[in-house]
Parts: C-alpha cells; structure tokens; sequence
C-alpha cells in the first residue's frame, strides 16, 4: 500500500496533463511547495474538478508515489471565490501565488509564507483596504519572511516619518495584524517606490502577472 499523507495548503498554480489529469503546485504548511498530479480532475463530474484550480486552500489528502505526489482526495476550507465577480483584485491574487510560487521550496518550513498569502488573499477581498496598498503591504512582508530584509532603501531624501512608521509595523507585525491600517496617498507612493526596490533586488525573474496588472488602468 502506497504511504499517503494529509497536508494543507493552497494550490499556486495548475496545468493539464494528458487528456483527463492535472499536475498542480501546492504550498503546504507541512512539506513547503511541492507538486502532485490530479488524476481524472479534468474530468466532468470528478470530485477533484473544482478543488484543483488556483485560490483553492484547504486539507489534501496525498500518496507519495516513487518521483511525484498524487493528489486521492480534497477538503477545501476556502476557494476565494470573491475573484470571479473582480478581475482587478483576481489579478492582484495571481500575482501573490507566482511570487510564491517564486520564493518557496519544497520541504523548507514555509507556514509564515503561506500565512502571509493566505491573509493577504484574504486583504484583496476587503472592501476597505486599497489592492495597491495590499500588494506592496505583501511584497515588503515577503521580503521580511524570506529573511532578506535589508532596511530601507537609500535615498538622497528621507522617507516622511509616517512611511518609516508603516515599514517598521510591516517588518515587525504578526501576518495576522499587518491588514489593519490605512495611509496617505504620499505614504502609499513611497511603500510603492520601496516594494519596487525590493522588487528589483530580490526577484530575477520577470511575472506574467505584473504585465497584466500594468494593463489595469490607474
């Protein structure tokens, strides 16, 4: 009998396979990123149809095969759904899962990051909280959780002291609290010019995602 092992997590992200099956990359709170194929869930009627789609967070019940995963059965908590009736925060969310689909590794302890996406995801949906705001919240929060935080960035002009309050309550906050605040427009523009340092100092690699949020009008 093959060993099989309960974890949970959130499916980053998901392609067909074959005629019927779907291999998708789950970041779980047990093992880290890993991947696993879904046999049959691109079939009508398969119970594994709905629960193996992006956004999807919850317990998955997995074999371990001799090279891969296999994903037997589903007990999804929360499937976002928020993000069929609003493109522009669904476009926000793909991006959160492809930067962490970015930073994590398999068998690495990744419980904050997936804390991290999953209120972030949770903070998209907010009515009271900006997505520009949220995303650059998370992208200085992801820095902070990778162990890569350098401070702030240099600058010839000091950020206003407001936008080295809202950085030091980011860095030091639990994930659970960081959606709590709000900030000037002049705050915001500097988190955004910090999180794009980051950005650029961190990530090597170009997100899909990001060109289709440049395509969102301002």
């Amino acid at each position: 009998m093959r060993d099989q092992v309960s974890v949970t997590g959130m499916i980053l992200k998901t392609e067909p396979v074959g005629e019927y099956d779907r291999r998708v990359v789950l970041l779980t709170r047990e093992r880290g990123k890993i991947a696993a194929f879904a046999r049959g869930a691109r079939k009508q009627g398969s119970r594994l149809l709905a629960s193996t789609n992006p956004f999807c967070f919850g317990q998955f019940l997995l074999y371990e095969g001799r090279s891969a995963y296999g994903i037997t059965e589903s007990n999804i908590s929360n499937y976002f759904e928020g993000f069929r009736e609003d493109f522009e925060a669904a476009c926000y969310g793909m991006y959160f899962l492809e930067v962490m689909d970015y930073y994590t590794r398999e068998n690495n302890d990744e419980k904050e990051m997936l804390k991290l996406l999953y209120q972030s995801l949770r903070a998209l949906l907010h009515p009271g909280l900006s997505n520009e705001m949220v995303r650059y919240i998370f992208e200085i929060k992801a820095v902070v959780v990778n162990g890569e935080y350098p401070g702030l960035p240099v600058r010839k002009t000091p950020y206003l002291s407001s936008t080295a309050y809202a950085v030091d309550y980011i860095v030091g906050s639990k994930v659970e609290k960081l959606y709590t605040f709000t900030v000037t427009d002049q705050v915001l523009s500097e988190l955004c010019e910090i999180a794009q340092a980051y950005r650029k100092r961190f990530v090597d690699k170009k997100m899909k995602s990001l060109e289709i949020l440049g395509e969102i009008p301002c």
